[in-house]
């Protein structure tokens, strides 16, 4: 009998950050080609412990860049296979594109220029890259911390988040949020003088806030190859975020599916931008108009990347299609799905409150539900059990942060402003 023949690896990832996008893309590497991923954290956490398809690397100054670069060089110098670095958070994104001198002989950085990157992530910025293009995008001012508010050309509430991620990440104040909802001008002198104070005296991007709840967001993810050309482009219908405050704002739950001009505008500013590699998009539908509004572009897989894996869309075979196969990229079918990782029924008593009688008739018909972090192949009980603990503890965290009853108020809000 012949000896089975094991072929070499496609690919050896290395991801940084610990949460639950980091699991999702070893997921992904995983699903695609049966490798094992090295995820480098400042802490182990919940999300990647006791998993058996990745090695868990804890490096405490990991947001150092110069330790960075030096403990992706070490792990590369022991891989048996090409190399690539990867991650779903900003300031390790950017710290990957202004270091990639320092790595790319040893690893692919698949994120694209430094100078682009500097563009988008300034919102300020991205705000005017929307108006330039006629993008629809909410009314927008800009103030610094530690600056006086001022005259204010815009109608509360509105929505306050920092221009600079990565300066926004090393700063600490009490009752800092990712995203601070404002119902009056007292709120936001709190907020520059708090964060002023504490030393983040860059830009706070402020919009006028767009109606309705959570089911107004909409999700949408492009691939742009090597000369600029989009080729793939996915999204979704967000049903439900999560609200608890260091994680406001990331999809809970989405419902994939076409978004004719969420995708059309999308495609119009990557490829404006001469943008390269993934992108990722927030956008709040406007009941009043119909019209998707651009809150951000992600230079980046969300941390909700699981919803394309679960789609037919595994984003880590763009990667390495693009960059380790010659350009040669996937063109796959794609599936309706539902990405939740939250417990069914607790979503259903969120899209019973939004009363969009359209999207419960859709969910009937999806056959698909994907959860990134229930994964067969990784088999390990102590995980398993740890996964379905934190699912029940959502049904507490919800009703703490976000109950059943603000979600019916903001549906019935946006239905009474519809044009």
């Amino acid at each position: 009998m012949s000896a089975r023949v094991t072929r070499p690896a496609v690919v050896h990832p290395i991801i940084l950050g610990g949460d639950s996008g980091a699991y999702s893309l070893a997921r992904a590497f995983h699903e695609a080609y049966g490798v094992r991923s090295t995820v480098v954290s400042v802490v182990s956490t919940r999300n990647i412990r006791y998993s058996q398809i990745l090695t868990n690397v804890l490096e405490p100054d990991l947001d150092d860049p110069e330790v960075m670069v030096r403990t992706i060089r070490r792990l590369a110098a022991d891989a048996k296979a090409p190399v690539m670095v990867v991650t779903c958070v900003d300031w390790y994104v950017q710290a990957l594109a202004e270091h990639r001198a320092k790595i790319e002989d040893v690893a692919v950085v698949p994120y694209t220029r430094a100078d682009l990157l500097d563009r988008v992530m300034d919102k300020q910025k991205f705000s005017e890259l929307c108006i330039e293009l006629g993008v629809p995008h909410p009314r927008t001012v800009v103030r610094h911390g530690g600056e006086a508010v001022g005259e204010l050309d815009l109608t509360f509430p509105i929505v306050a988040k920092p221009g600079d991620n990565v300066a926004y990440h090393h700063t600490s104040f009490p009752g800092k949020q990712k995203v601070h909802h404002l119902s009056e001008r007292s709120e936001l002198e709190w907020l520059l003088r708090a964060a002023g104070d504490a030393g983040y005296t860059q830009p706070f991007i402020i919009q006028e806030f767009v109606p309705g709840n959570d089911a107004q967001m909409r999700i949408m993810t492009t691939f742009s190859d090597s000369d600029g050309q989009v080729r793939m482009a996915h999204g979704g219908h967000v049903l439900l975020e999560e609200h608890t405050p260091g994680t406001l704002g990331n999809p809970a739950a989405i419902l994939t599916g076409p978004l004719p001009q969420i995708e059309a505008d999308a495609r119009r500013l990557v490829e404006h931008l001469g943008w390269t590699g993934f992108a990722n998009f927030d956008i709040k539908v406007d009941p009043r108009d119909g019209r998707g509004h651009f809150f951000e572009l992600n230079p980046r897989t969300g941390r909700s990347n699981f919803y394309l894996t679960a789609s037919g869309v595994n984003p880590v075979a763009y990667w390495v299609g693009e960059h380790l196969q010659g350009g040669r990229v996937p063109d796959p079918r794609r599936m309706s799905v539902l990405y939740r990782i939250v417990p069914g029924p607790l979503l259903g008593r969120y899209v019973r409150a939004a009363g969009d009688p359209d999207v419960r008739a859709r969910l009937r018909k999806v056959r698909r539900v994907g959860h990134p972090l229930k994964y067969s192949a990784d088999r390990d009980l102590r995980r398993r059990l740890w996964v379905w603990a934190s699912e029940l503890k959502q049904f507490r965290k919800f009703r703490r942060y976000y109950p059943v009853g603000a979600a019916r108020a903001a549906a019935h809000v946006e239905g009474s402003s519809g044009g």
